[in-house]
């Protein structure tokens, strides 16, 4: 999910106690350490403790750094809701081939899910959505996304904003909601195959509707 050196790579070997590190990648560290123990217990079972001795440090250097479980928390969906939609826009600018737009989306959905630090969940599958600050991130995500798509939709079709916003929140929560459907089931399609399914389907209701012009992209 994006270039450069993850929160929860910092954490692949856990640091000793008492070793110095540059605040921004103490930072990393502790967002990696709270990233697998939120994943693996959610955020009501999660202790400000487990997450301190996964990253090898005492519990008041943490505390350092986020003031409370719920700032930890909030940090790292900021951080991998912002993955989401720059992966989305990403994949619509990839080309000016509407079905390989389509294609596009999907795939970079299906590869947010799989990514190995399960980030996903704590967006898609949090058992914290009751807190205003953590819905207001969770429906950020969902908005830009259907944002950046409908602008498409919207350009090339000449539907209204209302009208290419619909299409857009259906496309893009189809997208989610299978490839979530997709991972829980053990990926027992392979992902090019599942995505290309997807896309067939997206597509044939999508074209449907007649582009300005009379070039078919």
């Amino acid at each position: 999910m994006g270039g450069g050196v993850t929160a929860i790579e910092q954490t692949e070997a856990v640091r000793p106690r008492g070793t110095r590190l540059p605040r921004r990648a103490r930072r990393n560290q502790l967002l990696g350490a709270a990233q697998e123990v939120f994943v693996a217990q959610g955020y009501h079972a999660a202790a400000m403790d487990d997450i301190a001795e996964r990253a090898g440090v005492s519990k008041p250097v943490l505390y350092q750094h986020f003031p409370g479980k719920l700032d930890l928390y909030l940090a790292l969906l900021d951080q991998h809701c912002e993955s989401l939609i720059q992966s989305v826009r990403s994949a619509l600018a990839s080309t000016t081939d509407n079905k390989q737009r389509v294609r596009a989306t999907m795939d970079a959905y299906f590869a947010y899910v799989e990514d190995d630090g399960g980030a996903f969940r704590l967006v898609f599958e949090s058992d914290l959505t009751n807190e205003p600050a953590v819905r207001e991130r969770v429906d950020k995500v969902t908005n830009e996304c259907a944002e950046a798509i409908c602008d498409v939709i919207a350009e090339d079709t000449g539907l209204s904003r209302a009208e290419s916003m619909l299409l857009a929140s259906g496309l893009g929560g189809l997208a989610q909601v299978v490839a979530r459907s997709w991972l829980h089931s053990d990926r027992s399609v392979p992902r090019d195959q599942a995505v290309q399914l997807l896309t067939s389907l997206a597509w044939r209701g999508i074209a449907g509707f007649p582009l300005h012009g009379s070039e078919q992209h």
